[in-house]
């Protein structure tokens, strides 16, 4: 399960794997003592770009499976692990997300441990050679987000919560568009948050911090910038198709400059 955030309209500068010598910090490894697995050994697998990390865990030893992920950020990073817990335990027996296993945070960090899941993100490096699939699960898994009941939801991903929270004028992104259809967003869906099973059908979704109800739209126009971005060769059609929905040029228009101006805060 790999951790990764979008960035504006070229791809992200700083997200992807770590150096193996990458320091774990103190907190993880307190964390991993608090939640019974102390003698473990962190792998880094995953550094976003706000400088938070991803950790795998074989608790078993080095050389067996990985059942566990160790998400670190830096307070202040502008990224919420408190807020993805919230979201993962709302989505629990609703839609399939990692089971949290443990939490914690203080002045200088937060760390979350989770339950891995077995498949790998979208973006590993079997599906970047097999794109017809990774579009496929793509497509798929976000119309099964989407089907959840939007007023069950207690968060929000609309286009006034996020304007507040980026202090963006309205002015600067011109009219929203009307809302197409209300669904439960992912609200970060670039392609390395999805996860594929070995059969190449969709697995689970990660990364939920900002999980939150707007037009299905906002969730779309992002998860298609991304497909240039980590498929060299891939025909975009197949995910519209997957997803079973037209491109709708105005609504990715606009949708996709609201996430650049959130990311250029």
């Amino acid at each position: 399960m790999l951790a990764a955030s979008c960035s504006r309209v070229r791809a992200p500068a700083l997200a992807g794997p770590p150096a193996a010598s990458t320091p774990i910090p103190e907190g993880v490894r307190k964390s991993l003592a608090d939640a019974g697995l102390a003698g473990a050994r962190p792998r880094p697998v995953w550094r976003n770009t706000a400088g938070g990390l991803t950790f795998s865990i074989a608790s078993g030893g080095g050389a067996g499976p990985v059942d566990y992920y160790v998400k670190w950020n830096p307070q202040g990073s502008g990224e919420s692990l408190a807020d993805e817990v919230d979201r993962l335990n709302w989505l629990e027996g609703r839609h399939a997300v990692p089971v949290v296993a443990f939490f914690t945070a203080d002045r200088a960090q937060e760390v979350l441990v989770t339950r891995a899941l077995p498949g790998e993100s979208a973006v590993s490096r079997r599906w970047r050679r097999e794109p017809a699939d990774a579009m496929r699960a793509l497509g798929v898994g976000l119309r099964r987000l989407h089907e959840l009941p939007p007023d069950e939801c207690p968060f929000d991903w609309g286009v006034q919560h996020r304007l507040r929270s980026v202090g963006a004028p309205r002015e600067s992104l011109g009219e929203a568009p009307p809302v197409d259809r209300l669904v439960v967003c992912h609200g970060d869906p670039c392609a390395p948050n999805t996860l594929l099973g070995d059969d190449g059908r969709f697995l689970a979704h990660v990364d939920l911090a900002r999980l939150g109800t707007a037009d299905r739209w906002a969730d779309l126009a992002v998860m298609s910038m991304s497909l240039g971005w980590n498929y060299a060769d891939h025909d975009e059609a197949v995910f519209w198709q997957a997803y079973g929905i037209d491109p709708d040029p105005v609504r990715i228009a606009y949708y996709r400059r609201l996430w650049n101006a959130a990311d250029e805060a």
